[in-house]
């Protein structure tokens, strides 16, 4: 218990921001996909949103979002879906003016049908270890960084 206060501590004031709104987040993220879907979950999170996103965000502020995302997940309550993980990304960067994109990807294996969300910046699974989402037939439309009555 010490040695996680000690290690929140020790982030910069920026990280310690990203982990808790991320850690706020994730439950209501959670609840929201549950009980409105996908697509109204998404136009909520956009209301928050910067109108206007820049086509490339600073790689470091990228990481450390990330970062505090999957920091997050770790000691969340329950276990978060990688959909509930992607969508606190994609807010979180979008809140900062990074545009980035939820992709979502299905696959067969054996006789059991997977499905898995990443985000994208620049084309890029931002939070992907090792390429996992390449195992993946991705949708051919991602979704936006704002739906199309925010752009």
């Amino acid at each position: 218990m010490w040695d996680r206060l000690k290690r929140f501590r020790a982030l910069d004031s920026a990280a310690r921001g990203d982990f808790l709104r991320a850690a706020a987040m994730m439950p209501l993220v959670s609840l929201s996909l549950r009980l409105r879907g996908f697509h109204a979950t998404q136009r909520m999170l956009a209301k928050s949103l910067r109108l206007r996103t820049t086509q490339a965000g600073d790689p470091e502020r990228i990481k450390r979002v990330t970062r505090m995302v999957h920091a997050a997940v770790r000691h969340a309550v329950g276990h978060p879906t990688c959909l509930q993980e992607s969508l606190v990304l994609w807010w979180l960067l979008g809140r900062q003016g990074i545009a980035s994109e939820v992709r979502i990807g299905t696959r067969k294996n054996q006789e059991k049908f997977e499905a898995h969300a990443w985000v994208e910046c620049g084309g890029i699974a931002i939070n992907e270890p090792e390429s996992n989402h390449q195992h993946y037939a991705a949708f051919d439309a991602a979704f936006p960084a704002l739906p199309p009555e925010q752009r």
